[in-house]
């Protein structure tokens, strides 16, 4: 599904959220909370989406690799010995399997939406929520 800014949505599952609470207007975001605390939010509660992230696929070294090879052997390949040629195709080939899984990878897309009930949910999965 693809949000946008001022789009109204609704949690589309439940969400239950745990971890230390602190005063917002504490000097450093370094400093150790009052405590553990858990908030439940209820599927179907609704908010409207103040801001659309979208993330950049996490690239390994051995895409970063396969990049750089291929490139090497799509540009120059045909002017290479037999010998360099076969071992930078082994290389390409060897290499593929990470590519093919990277260019799988779904684009990692995050939201901001102020839900009704006055609770903000920053840097949320855009699946947690329906339009």
């Amino acid at each position: 599904m693809k949000l946008n800014v001022g789009q109204r949505v609704r949690l589309a599952t439940e969400l239950v959220l745990n971890g230390s609470v602190a005063p917002a207007d504490r000097e450093s975001p370094e400093e150790p909370g009052l405590g553990g605390a858990s908030l439940a939010l209820a599927a179907g509660t609704e908010g409207t989406v103040e801001r659309v992230d979208a993330h950049d696929k996490e690239q390994s070294h051995e895409v970063a690799e396969y990049l750089r090879l291929k490139s090497l052997l799509d540009s120059f390949g045909h002017q290479m010995p037999p010998a360099s040629r076969s071992q930078l195709d082994d290389q390409v080939a060897a290499l593929e399997p990470a590519w093919t899984a990277y260019r799988r990878q779904r684009l990692r897309v995050t939201v901001r939406v102020r839900l009704d009930n006055g609770f903000v949910l920053d840097d949320a999965p855009e699946e947690i929520f329906a339009s």
